[in-house]
């Protein structure tokens, strides 16, 4: 594979974020350790490899940061992104400057390891639903700063993008229909805006019939239990897409995503995904 095909995501600026993160890792003295040990001209050749088993993403970040240190260091990257891997594949071979690589060593790391365990975690819960005819979402749990990476990642795993900003569409929760005075009232005002893609949160089914008659084009059906979710699908009835969310775990999302729901949202994919464990470690420049 080759590791300088252009790397770029819609609102992401790729060079924005590599200098804001070095800089903020190397201060204003820079990397004194590497700079105090390793002579200026050392070469170090490297291997990046997972310690368990993850599916990928993030490699062509990393690349970024090494390549920002040591424009002239040569770097194979072995594996795909989104690829499913078992645990001890090197992931990516690293030759050049010494103390520029070690320089760049953590942040690649920790964006790797970052956006590899999203990753993974999502390709578990697409595992666990596979069949069932349901998409799995994402949501805006995200870390600030770091929302398109993320969503990056869970597309990486599998999963769809809901919502990437608040003005992408409207989505009324029970907040917003307490203040508004109701599913009604709260729908008719997102329609009398403008707005064409209308979600609305649900937690009885006894809303269901209003909201729609008001004009929601998604059903966001919150806390239900799977009973209560295939009652809620039926009276929908294919009108709009209906999502089930809130208590989505691995043990749940199954028999959830089973019972006709065209989504099944999961904010633990973003807020609570462990990093993968993933290292880099000095080989012989042959080796």
């Amino acid at each position: 594979m080759t590791s300088d095909t252009p790397f770029s995501l819609p609102g992401f600026d790729l060079d924005a974020f590599v200098s804001s993160t070095l800089a903020e890792d190397m201060g204003e003295g820079g990397d004194i350790t590497s700079n105090a040990v390793i002579p200026a001209d050392a070469r170090f050749a490297s291997v990046m490899d997972s310690r368990d088993a993850i599916t990928v993403a993030g490699l062509p970040i990393a690349v970024a940061f090494f390549r920002r240190l040591d424009p002239a260091c040569e770097i194979d990257v072995l594996v795909e992104e989104g690829q499913s891997v078992p645990k001890g594949t090197d992931l990516m071979r690293i030759r050049g400057n010494a103390r520029a690589i070690l320089t760049a060593e953590r942040s690649a790391l920790n964006t790797v390891q970052h956006l590899s365990g999203i990753a993974t975690m999502t390709r578990a819960y697409v595992d666990a639903m596979a069949g069932t005819g349901a998409i799995l979402l994402d949501t805006r749990k995200t870390i600030p700063g770091l929302r398109v990476l993320e969503k990056y990642a869970t597309r990486m795993g599998g999963a769809t993008n809901h919502r990437m900003r608040l003005d992408d569409a409207a989505m009324i929760k029970d907040n917003h229909v307490a203040v508004a005075g109701g599913v009604e009232e709260a729908v008719r005002r997102a329609k009398a805006a403008g707005i064409a893609r209308i979600i609305l949160e649900v937690d009885r089914l006894s809303q269901i019939e209003s909201g729609l008659a008001a004009g929601a084009t998604h059903l966001l059906l919150d806390n239900m239990d799977v009973p209560t979710l295939r009652e809620a699908v039926a009276i929908v009835a294919g009108r709009v897409p209906t999502e089930a969310s809130g208590g989505v775990n691995l043990d749940t999302i199954r028999d959830k995503a089973a019972t006709g729901v065209t989504y099944v949202s999961v904010g633990r994919l973003t807020q609570s995904a462990p990093a993968a464990d993933i290292g880099l470690d000095h080989v012989e420049a042959g080796g």
